[in-house]
């Protein structure tokens, strides 16, 4: 028999714990082996210790963490590997994809210096020239143009430094890529490119792949063996087909049941009062952005390069409705919910909500209109601060719009952590959030939008971090939050079947435009524009199976 190319022998591990607490294993016997060229999945729900996993693997655990097993690439013991070993083996023997590209990215580096730090730090044989158009073909593989070679991280969407992180892992054509949750923050279109190319070069460079993931259609697509965790343990494992097919476990049942739910795209649809007067109405709404050049280019080009984000957008939410905004990462999607917001100003056009012009407003009457508008975002970090409480982040926006004392606030935010599935909501209500998982945050992020109660949230991508069955909980809330409170929801999402299942309308953006919009049924059985159809066609199903 071969030696795998990749091993893991009774696994556990327990990160270092606070004075008092009781010792968790996060990741609890587990075993299993990958051999050269195979792809593998893991599936759960957050928390389940499939990053954790995926860290482990590579060494990137707290130096505290307990840890007890084997791990082993090619016979040799991971544990065992000197530091100069170690850096060898992270990038060329095995590369990790993490969920969040920011952890990967140096915010004060361009993407090309990124890239070539990389290469020269592993390939110095490299002569500059060499390594610049082996990355500009990387980065060609994941849809990133030369033009954006001297651009840093921030002037990227979150979907897009994702394609950079992708491109940087695939620079040193390692044995196994790790890939934990690689396309969570991309469109189904760039999501099915670069899988497709991640398997294509798995079955090129015999490379392996464990594919970390809670789309459950992404993995029965691309994956020949799915192992499923729950609670750190490995509770199921076998050919995709088997498992997806005739699966064994009571949870691996309950997640096939909320992925088929969600697909299935059950009627939750409000009918349309095109008569009301619309509670946002969007008109000519534009975000340029100008790239300035630099000494040479301004020297041979002039002007700095004009990006149009967000191009003209026409657009009319009516009261009670949820209007889906789909479209690949980088679009502008993002860019809009925040233009809308005015969380940056608008190169022009106009934004009302509630029958009031924004635009024209003092900072101090845009603060005051946000109690009526929310917003949750994509990555729960972006407004959830590190040093407060899970209990002091939701209640605080009570307490900038003076709509609760300390009593009557801490009441509401154990109400809504119930709501929003944290329980107990008092052990919930003191943790921090680096104490949660990614999922856990997004589900407090959740709940402080929901507290001021508002008319209209403008959800991006709320659910992209959690798994199916929990996904499936969250949106079952929020329909039932919007029925019980009244609500409005703007829901951008690059999940088609998300949007059927909750949106009432889907308006289609590419390149800054809104190309498509019209009754979610209507779109999804006769989409007009060419893009809309290229979405569809490439968003995975899982009934395919």
């Amino acid at each position: 028999m071969t030696q795998a190319l990749f091993s893991i022998e009774n696994l556990r591990v327990a990160y270092p714990q606070r004075g008092g607490e009781n010792l968790t294993w996060a990741v609890d016997d587990v075993s299993f082996t990958l051999q050269p060229g195979e792809k593998m999945g893991l599936v759960g729900e957050s928390g389940c210790g499939k990053s954790t996993l995926g860290r482990a693997a590579m060494r990137l655990l707290p130096p505290d963490s307990q840890v007890e097993g084997k791990v082993n690439f090619q016979g040799d013991s991971v544990f065992d590997l000197t530091p100069p070993q170690l850096r060898k083996f992270r990038g060329e023997a095995v590369a990790l994809i993490f969920q969040d590209p920011m952890t990967r990215l140096d915010p004060l580096m361009t993407i090309g210096n990124h890239c070539l730090e990389t290469l020269q730090a592993h390939s110095p044989e490299l002569s500059k020239q060499q390594a610049k158009e082996k990355a500009l073909a990387t980065l060609e593989k994941v849809k990133i143009p030369p033009s954006r070679w001297n651009q840093y991280p921030h002037e990227f969407s979150g979907g897009m430094r994702q394609r950079v992180a992708i491109a940087l892992a695939l620079l040193l054509n390692p044995k196994l890529i790790v890939a934990d949750e690689p396309t969570t923050s991309l469109d189904v279109t760039v999501s099915a490119q670069i899988l497709q190319e991640l398997t294509r070069l798995c079955g090129e460079e015999n490379m392996a792949l464990l594919l970390i993931s809670h789309d459950l259609a992404m993995v029965a697509e691309y994956c020949d063996r799915i192992g499923v965790m729950y609670q750190g343990k490995m509770v199921e494992m076998g050919p995709t087909s088997s498992v997806f097919g005739n699966p064994q476990h009571e949870y691996t049942r309950s997640l096939l049941q909320a992925a088929l739910h969600i697909q299935a795209g059950e009627d939750n649809f409000t009918p349309i009062r095109i008569e009301e007067t619309p509670i946002l109405r969007v008109s000519e709404l534009k975000q340029h952005y100008t790239i300035e050049p630099n000494f040479i280019e301004r020297l041979f080009k002039g002007e700095g390069q004009t990006i149009k984000a967000v191009d003209g957008i026409n657009l009319d939410l009516y009261p009670g409705e949820i209007l889906g905004l789909v479209g690949e990462s980088g679009c502008g999607k993002s860019t809009l919910s925040r233009t809308i917001l005015q969380l940056i100003p608008p190169t022009g056009g106009k934004v009302e909500f509630l029958g009031q012009e924004l635009t024209s407003l003092s900072r101090q009457e845009v603060r005051a209109s946000r109690r009526q508008m929310q917003m949750v975002f994509q990555d729960p970090h972006a407004c959830l601060n590190p040093a407060m409480t899970v209990g002091q982040s939701i209640a605080d926006p009570l307490f900038i719009h003076h709509l609760a004392d300390a009593a009557k606030a801490k009441e509401q935010v154990l109400w809504m952590l119930e709501k929003v599935g944290l329980t107990p909501a008092e052990v919930y209500y003191q943790r921090y959030p680096s104490d949660l998982s990614g999922g856990q945050q997004q589900r407090v992020a959740i709940a402080r939008a929901l507290i001021t109660r508002p008319k209209l949230v403008i959800c991006d991508e709320p659910v992209s971090m959690l798994d199916a069955s929990v996904q499936s909980q969250v949106l079952d809330l929020m329909l039932q939050l919007k029925a019980e409170f009244d609500l409005t929801y703007l829901f951008i999402t690059h999940d088609l079947w998300l949007a059927r299942f909750l949106c009432d309308r889907i308006a289609v953006m590419n390149g800054g435009k809104i190309v498509e919009i019209g009754p979610t049924k209507e779109i999804f059985a006769h989409p007009q524009h060419p893009y809309t159809k290229t979405l569809l066609a490439a968003a995975p199903l899982l009934a395919r199976v």
